[in-house]
């Protein structure tokens, strides 16, 4: 999100003496160009997202890509709230990826969080924020932004301003007052007369209307579409196999493609003899790229073939010594000396921690790098010919993908077209900022005639990630006679801070948190929930450790430290109560307890595991109680809460990527050791619709994960889990 805080900085400045536009939506060059784009689709434009065809269909141009959180059924389902749709007539569609389908709501929201001065940002011109927005190629899904920002923000007050303009188009047709009319179902009615006009035949009209962003949303007492779990609209195509992924991409004369770059990051291609791969049949062509190889077949597995049979030479760019040791040494090293790059918190802790009658507890905490572990690896396509780029693939930033292309063909960006797919897994891995594969592919593409599709081996992919940061912590904290904590500090080593993205909730009278900066050769990148898994797992171990330190529950312990009547309080309670904590459990087994913010969403977890017989973790029982505010569809809010959970507890025992002379020493899902479905618990989740500001809902529920497992199997052994993953280290 550093781009974010730099997009902060620019429009701080040059917002100011600017005046404040009424249009939510993007500016009116933005709007024209959407509807230049959208044109031959029948209907008439509102805003640069929303579509009213004559025949009354409703048409969402979703600047969200799906990745299988169902979060466009959830968009789908704000903007028909607001806008009193006919559901059935309603239909989502991807955004193109066009300057003119810019983010700019994602892009206020995100700088709105980061920058810590959501009151300034919400100042700005709206006409500033979308040149900032498609400055920024800003089309990104991720950070938990599709409801809380697009949807809350966005689609809600387009919804209710389109609904506003068809009113006063109804109106001055029939000649009667607005506040005669209602709507219902895609039509405006005048009960005094019984007269109704459709949506459809008011869209010509209504479209040139200005949109104003002042308009009432409704009451969540008045919801029809937002609070109920609608069937998604991405499941039907998904279940009879006509969903479209970027493996699916097929183009007459296609040729498929795969990639072996340098095995150490920062290495590059120093040689390679071609002739091993061009004797195998089928393929056509090696390339060499800075840092990798191609080979190019009529099928993916004569490209595979040639490239496995191919001895390329690669430098370790200097980094031949890195290992997993090594970079837990430079940690250690960088907070030993005690100069952190970022400080955040309140009060004297060292005073504190000196003061008389507490007892000081000290832990250290080590976190490998994770990867994605995505579905579907990479796979996409491209065709260069008549000066003109297409690309076809599922990118979580479609329009980074695109500006992405056109740097590495060095065409300029009128030049390359995007074609959004869905996605077959991401979790963060396919932000173009942190890949290589949209730059090979379009390297790939500018030398060939044909149509080629890029496919990245499952090695290829595990062994070149965007991972998860490797990342340490040394927390220290006094506990003062009365049981509760007098001081807190953390002090931790990573790349990033991400400090602003999880805040320490509990009540301390002096608490701080000091980030150490330290960089290795891997790339890292966002990872599913981002660093709230990192300091989820440190502040509620430790928050354990304190807790038995003091002799006291592990529940009572953090009330202690909750302000009354709090939304942390509340879910904590809540889950205490659903989970039956306190209660006996089966001999063997013991529960474990964490709750972690992220994303203004509060998720608190209790776990109930034991120890198999080889003295492996095993997980029975999950409960889940979770406050983001509002939920839209509790369905799908569920799935994502589950599918959260599971990939926390997934990380948690047994993921981990090492290194060794640089380079990753893992290869597939034989090395890299993901959850079975067999070992996944049982779960319930309960949501808590506190009426707080919209928080996100793809990526809260994983961070409380690990930690719950960890205090649980503390309470079954004795024995404190400090290093992940947990595996083989929980043994009685």
């Amino acid at each position: 999100m550093g781009m974010i805080r730099r997009a902060f900085l620019i429009g701080g400045v040059a917002a100011i003496g600017g005046g404040i536009f009424a249009v939510q939506y993007g500016d009116s060059a933005a709007r024209s160009d959407a509807a230049k784009l959208t044109d031959g689709k029948g209907g008439h434009n509102f805003g640069t997202w929303l579509r009213i065809g004559e025949d009354d269909t409703v048409t969402l141009y979703s600047p969200h890509t799906d990745i299988g959180q169902g979060s466009n059924t959830g968009l789908a389902q704000m903007l028909a709230e607001e806008l009193d749709a006919d559901w059935s007539k309603l239909a989502v569609v991807s955004a193109p990826a066009e300057a003119a389908f810019a983010n700019v709501v994602l892009g206020k929201g995100f700088m709105a969080d980061m920058s810590g001065y959501p009151g300034i940002i919400g100042a700005l011109p709206m006409s500033l924020l979308g040149l900032l927005a498609r400055q920024l190629n800003l089309q990104i899904t991720g950070g938990s932004s599709a409801l809380r920002f697009t949807g809350q923000h966005g689609l809600r007050v387009l919804g209710a301003g389109t609904r506003a303009a068809l009113i006063e188009t109804a109106a001055a047709r029939m000649g009667v007052p607005a506040s005669e009319l209602t709507t219902a179902d895609g039509k405006v009615l005048h009960a005094k007369s019984g007269k109704a006009l459709r949506y459809g035949e008011l869209a010509a009209e209504a479209a040139t209307r200005s949109l104003s962003s002042d308009v009432a949303l409704k009451d969540p007492k008045d919801f029809k579409h937002m609070g109920k779990s609608v069937p998604r609209f991405d499941i039907p195509a998904k279940v009879n196999g006509t969903a479209q992924y970027g493996m699916d991409v097929m183009k007459p004369g296609m040729r498929v493609a795969t990639v072996i770059a340098a095995p150490v990051r920062g290495g590059k291609l120093l040689s390679v003899d071609p002739a091993p791969a061009m004797a195998v049949s089928g393929v056509e062509k090696v390339i060499n790229l800075e840092s990798a190889v191609v080979v190019v077949a009529k099928g993916y597995w004569q490209a595979l073939k040639g490239a496995r049979a191919l001895a390329p030479k690669f430098s370790d760019g200097g980094h031949g010594l890195i290992s997993t040791a090594t970079i837990f040494a430079e940690q250690d090293k960088l907070r030993f000396a005690g100069d952190p790059d970022k400080i955040e918190g309140e009060g004297d802790v060292d005073a504190a921690l000196k003061s008389s009658g507490v007892k000081v507890l000290e832990a250290q905490y080590r976190m490998p790098f994770l990867h994605h572990a995505m579905m579907e690896p990479f796979a996409l396509t491209a065709h260069y010919r008549d000066g003109h780029l297409d690309v076809w693939g599922g990118m979580q930033d479609p329009l980074g993908a695109k500006a992405a292309a056109a740097s590495a063909a060095g065409l300029g960006a009128d030049k390359v077209t995007f074609h959004p797919m869905l996605i077959g897994g991401s979790f963060g891995r396919r932000l173009p900022m942190y890949m290589e594969v949209v730059d090979q592919v379009a390297r790939v593409a500018m030398q060939v005639p044909f149509p080629v599709k890029l496919i990245w081996s499952r090695e290829e992919e595990v062994g070149q990630g965007a991972y998860r940061p490797q990342s340490s912590a040394w927390l220290t904290a006094a506990l003062g006679a009365d049981g509760k904590i007098a001081a807190w500090r953390t002090d931790f080593a990573q790349p990033e801070d991400g400090l602003r993205e999880v805040p320490f909730f509990y009540d301390v009278p002096a608490a701080k948190r000091r980030h150490f900066k330290q960089v290795s050769n891997q790339t890292v990148g966002a990872w599913r929930s981002v660093n709230a898994t990192q300091h989820g797992f440190t502040t509620e171990s430790f928050m354990d450790e304190l807790a038995h330190t003091a002799g006291v529950d592990p529940v009572e312990f953090r009330l202690r430290h909750l302000k009354a009547g709090s939304r942390h309080r509340k879910v904590l309670e809540e889950v205490a109560r659903r989970s039956g904590w306190g209660s006996p459990v089966e001999p063997g087994r013991a529960r474990g307890v964490a709750m972690v913010e992220c994303f203004n969403t509060i998720v608190a977890q209790v776990i109930e595991a034991s120890l198999d017989e080889a003295g492996s973790p095993r997980v029975h029982k999950a409960t889940a109680v979770v406050d983001c505010g509002t939920v839209v569809n509790p369905a799908a809010a569920e799935g994502q809460i589950l599918g959260g959970l599971v990939m926390g507890l997934s990380s948690g025992i047994g993921e981990a990527i090492t290194l060794e002379k640089g380079a990753v020493q893992q290869s597939n899902f034989s090395d890299y050791d993901v959850l079975k479905l067999a070992n996944a618990p049982s779960v319930d989740v309960h949501f808590l619709n506190s009426g707080a500001q919209m928080g996100g809902i793809g990526e809260p529920g994983l961070p409380p994960a690990t930690p719950a497992l960890a205090n649980a199997l503390f309470a079954l052994t004795g024995k404190r889990v400090r290093n992940l993953p947990i595996k083989d280290q929980a043994k009685a």
